[in-house]
């Protein structure tokens, strides 16, 4: 099922498989409802007004097992911080290279937050929405812009 809701960054459509959350993606047109995917479209849009800096939902990563423990870290970042590749490599015995594969690779940006990882020298990349513009509206809108000046 999938759920597509217009944001500050563009639509994005929302999927659900099995109870939980296992997509989100930049564009779409899903039309399907259920409590779940309305209580996520609810959760993004508090979210962008800045009502919520923590999501409460099911999240399921559809991903190899390296895929899945660079997921769980990055989602572990607090809102309006960030952590740098390499930060995430050395915490989990992975060359920064490997998280910054697994950041490009997040099934559920936003919601496992991949934008709050940088590069060592600066911002890095980001797969969704319009790239690293989307990542420096996501950084400003978390109050953590100040890092890019």
């Amino acid at each position: 099922m999938e759920r597509t809701v217009d944001t500050p960054v563009g639509a994005v459509t929302i999927t659900q498989n099995e109870g939980a959350i296992t997509a989100l993606r930049w564009g779409g047109a899903g039309c399907d409802d259920s409590p779940l995917l309305h209580r996520a479209a609810a959760q993004l849009d508090q979210y962008f007004k800045g009502l919520r800096h923590v999501f409460d939902l099911p999240l399921q990563v559809e991903a190899s097992a390296a895929q899945a423990r660079i997921c769980a870290a990055i989602a572990a970042i607090p809102h309006g911080e960030t952590r740098t590749y390499g930060d995430l490599a050395r915490e989990l015995g992975l060359p920064a290279q490997a998280v910054g594969r697994g950041c490009g690779g997040n099934p559920i940006p936003i919601f496992i937050p991949c934008h709050r990882v940088l590069g060592a020298q600066g911002l890095g990349g980001f797969s969704g929405g319009a790239g690293v513009e989307t990542k420096v509206w996501l950084l400003r809108h978390e109050g953590a812009g100040a890092l890019l000046i």
